[in-house]
């Protein structure tokens, strides 16, 4: 990652430059994210369900229906 961030930073394309600036900026936490052996991506997977699932019946319904419908895919 490192020669990366290293060979980007010499690009000619001002995208990919922005790009590695901003994982030089947040180093530490894009580190751990490749490096680390634990996932958030479970967690996130049932917030976006969640969050779908609002979004189906918003307008529509109170937190009672939307909590059954959460509760029923569970």
């Amino acid at each position: 990652m490192d020669e990366w961030l290293a060979t980007a930073g010499q690009s000619d394309i001002a995208e990919i430059k922005r790009f590695a600036s901003g994982i030089r900026r947040d180093y530490a936490a894009v580190h751990a994210a490749f490096f680390s052996k634990w996932s958030n991506g479970q967690v996130e997977g049932q917030v976006a369900r969640l969050k779908l699932q609002k979004r189906m019946v918003y307008g529509r319904a109170n937190f009672d229906l939307l909590r059954l419908r959460v509760l029923s895919q569970a």
